[in-house]
């Protein structure tokens, strides 16, 4: 049997139903409209009428299961390990073998720093390029930094993004020093303060990208494998390296790891390049970033003990910043799955804690919203203050938008001295 579609009878009927659907209620029996309670107002979020449920529910908005601020723990090094063995086995880190084999390249001096191209091969992929800078002529061991480079939308760069070995950078180089560092290789300035810098390529930048004739031509977006001269090429690339982001995800998740499984490994093996030169100390060892470099900070200044002075920039919020409003503007390079209801985000940092911490953020970065950085920085100072180790946390805000800029490298700077110079 056929459905017949009956018209309207009057325009009154349909002015009732639209009021009707506008205002929640309902029609009685007569076509009158009947008053029920009206559903609550959903405010604007990433995924509508579920956003609230799945904040307030499902992720809830106190301490999660291992939070340390739940006071479960009698200190810091108990709740540590409980915590940790959580974020490990939700990262599902992958096995890239012990400290890798390191190749010199070349070894110059430039711009009053000792260089060194590096690199090393690991178990699977390319080999990882990296450079390492200290003061020229610089005598004993020095404390080291791991510089580790952002993500900027730009995976065709890696650690030439902060450091530079000569006097004419690439145009892409330059550029995005200028839009994001002040113009400055903030590499080159730490290190010529009195440090061992090492930066490297991470998963998947620059060398240790995927390259675009290596995947198959329905996921390859118009990409190419670009030399560095091709400015067009880059952008192309860089494209396909942004639309490729969520099948490297769904890859990595299907092998079992996730993408924190992949490069905190490969970060891991390049801190044990730099601690194991015998111009290093490596018991005075630190490491920081700009937004994927503070990811990365975030991540391994939280779960290595080697890292004695950590330094995160412009990349701290929570869970519920992501779930509910941000998580559009990011790499999918930031989840753990089953992670979030055991720890929020800035306690992944907080693993670290009582060693020394520091947090910088822009107000007007548009990757965040101030009361979430805010409620981070709240979750971040309490653990210290609990742990009792409040001195050994510093969280500073600049007006601004998404940087590493002159006056936050100079505080950045500062805090590395304070902490891995003063045994010195």
């Amino acid at each position: 049997m056929g459905l017949t579609i009956q018209p309207l009878r009057s325009t009154a009927l349909f002015a009732a139903m639209s009021l009707a659907v506008l205002s929640n209620a309902t029609l009685a029996e007569d076509g009158e409209v009947a008053d029920t309670p009206a559903l609550p107002l959903i405010r604007s979020n990433m995924i509508g009428a579920y956003g609230p449920w799945l904040s307030d529910k499902v992720l809830t908005d106190g301490p999660g299961q291992l939070s340390f601020r739940t006071g479960k723990w009698k200190s810091l090094d108990e709740w540590r390990r409980t915590a940790r063995a959580r974020v490990w086995e939700c990262m599902a880190p992958v096995d890239l073998g012990g400290q890798p084999d390191v190749r010199v390249e070349e070894t110059y001096e430039f711009d009053g720093l000792h260089i060194e191209r590096l690199s090393w091969q690991l178990p699977v992929g390319p080999r990882t390029e990296a450079v390492f800078l200290k003061p020229a002529h610089a005598k004993g061991r020095l404390p080291g930094i791991l510089a580790l480079h952002d993500h900027g939308g730009n995976k065709f760069l890696g650690w030439r993004k902060i450091a530079r070995i000569d006097d004419k950078p690439w145009p892409l180089i330059a550029s995005h020093q200028e839009n994001y560092y002040e113009g400055k290789a903030w590499a080159n300035e730490i290190a010529k303060q009195g440090y061992a810098v090492l930066v490297h390529d991470t998963f998947p930048f620059a060398s240790r990208r995927v390259r675009v004739s290596d995947v198959p031509e329905q996921v390859r977006q118009k990409g190419v494998d670009p030399e560095p001269s091709d400015a067009e090429g880059i952008k192309q690339y860089n494209a396909f390296a942004a639309a490729h982001e969520h099948i490297m995800a769904k890859s990595l998740i299907s092998a079992g790891t996730t993408w924190p499984g992949i490069y905190v490994v490969e970060d891991q093996r390049a801190l044990d390049v730099l601690c194991a030169r015998p111009d290093v100390d490596a018991s005075r060892i630190g490491c920081g970033g700009l937004s994927g470099g503070g990811l990365r900070t975030v991540f391994l200044g939280g779960l290595d003990d080697r890292i004695r002075c950590a330094v995160a920039v412009g990349f701290m919020t929570t869970w519920r910043e992501f779930l509910l409003d941000k998580c559009f503007t990011h790499t999918w390079m930031a989840y753990v799955p089953l992670l979030p209801r055991d720890l929020d985000f800035p306690e992944i940092l907080s693993l670290r804690a009582p060693a020394a911490t520091m947090v910088l953020n822009c107000t007007e970065d548009a990757l965040y919203t101030v009361p979430e950085m805010r409620r981070a920085d709240t979750m971040l100072r309490d653990i210290f203050e609990k742990g009792g180790a409040s001195e050994a946390y510093q969280c500073n805000f600049y007006s601004g938008g998404h940087k590493f800029d002159a006056e936050m490298q100079k505080d950045a700077f500062e805090w590395f001295d304070r902490h891995l110079k003063a045994s010195n």
